[in-house]
């Protein structure tokens, strides 16, 4: 036979809406009855129903994660970020997939979230989507990654200084004609400030970005291996290039290896990300700690959502890390061409 609440109950000599509140650890109870309830209920081996549970709070005992994609690398490594918090909160995850923020029809209806969540977390997609102000207008507790919007907790690295960290070690090894693999012609925020990072760069060391020697990516691998053929093909290719993901820059470097020509000796490559290929393709990479990212929302997500006290500040920026590797090596400046 089961053990039921009114057992522990019994056993521990108080009322079933005492151990109701003992269990889930809300406030009014006395500190020694919360203790007797929990040990009682140990010794009977019970185990409160989380359904129940959830009816009683009010609570769904979910959070939505809202995402371009799942099957990219950077994506797939802030949702297990993101779920190593909830399951140890006891928290399921709900995974909305919206596509690509230019060509996609937005993020999911209110009705979709409403009542089915306790919480949100945002990654990556554009703040100045109308959408995303709607979505705020429900009222759940919300959390962003990779974006910052004004009251809501965001974690998110300076994506400008990435990029002039990685654009500058092209221009302490001697480069200057420096080219750049960017996502997209439609900026998103992350990756114009990628761009300007790399133009303050540039413009501290005197030279001047040349717009031929810009090409786009999509951020995927087959989108930088297009992009880094379109920039050879230039009647004065590049011999640097600033990438600005992982994936992208293992594209490019697929495609010069293709043209017979050494990544690193030849055209030196840096790039964003930390992917854990970077070191199998000896690549040079600013890396940012995406799992800390997702954990790092989650936990500020909880903390809304159960009213926790927490000293973080709204807008938490994580630090990234100039990993050098073969991609980028020093070279003979005489040998670089103007």
């Amino acid at each position: 036979m089961s053990i039921t609440i009114r057992d522990v109950a019994q056993a521990a000599g108080v009322s079933t809406a005492t151990v109701s509140r003992a269990l889930r650890g809300l406030p009014h109870v006395d500190p020694e009855t919360r203790e007797r309830v929990r040990r009682v209920a140990a010794e009977l081996d019970y185990v409160v129903s989380p359904s129940a549970s959830r009816l009683a709070s009010g609570r769904t005992g979910t959070v939505a994660v809202i995402t371009p994609f799942i099957d990219r690398w950077f994506f797939s490594t802030v949702l297990s970020g993101i779920s190593d918090v909830l399951q140890e909160s006891d928290v399921d995850l709900l995974v909305y997939e919206v596509g690509d923020p230019a060509t996609s029809p937005g993020l999911p209806a209110e009705r979709r979230l409403r009542g089915r969540v306790d919480g949100v977390i945002v990654v990556t997609l554009p703040t100045d989507a109308p959408a995303i102000a709607d979505m705020l207008e429900i009222g759940l507790p919300t959390s962003f990654i990779g974006v910052r919007w004004p009251g809501v907790p965001s974690v998110c690295i300076d994506d400008a200084a990435a990029g002039r960290m990685a654009t500058q070690h092209l221009i302490n090894l001697g480069h200057k004609r420096i080219g750049i693999i960017s996502g997209r012609p439609q900026a998103s925020t992350s990756q114009a400030s990628r761009a300007l990072g790399y133009v303050t760069a540039m413009e501290g060391a005197g030279l001047t970005p040349d717009p031929s020697l810009e090409a786009y990516g999509y951020f995927t691998v087959a989108g930088g291996e297009s992009a880094m053929t379109s920039l050879l093909s230039q009647p004065n290719p590049p011999t640097a290039v600033f990438v600005m993901s992982d994936d992208m820059a293992f594209g490019a470097i697929r495609a010069l290896q293709r043209h017979g020509i050494r990544p690193g000796t030849d055209i030196a490559i840096a790039s964003i990300d930390g992917h854990e290929l970077a070191e199998l393709l000896d690549l040079t990479t600013v890396g940012q700690p995406v799992a800390q990212m997702g954990r790092m929302a989650a936990d500020a997500l909880l903390g809304r959502m159960l009213g926790r006290e927490t000293t973080a500040p709204e807008e938490m920026t994580v630090p990234t890390t100039l990993v050098v590797r073969g991609s980028t090596v020093p070279v003979d400046r005489a040998a670089l061409t103007s």
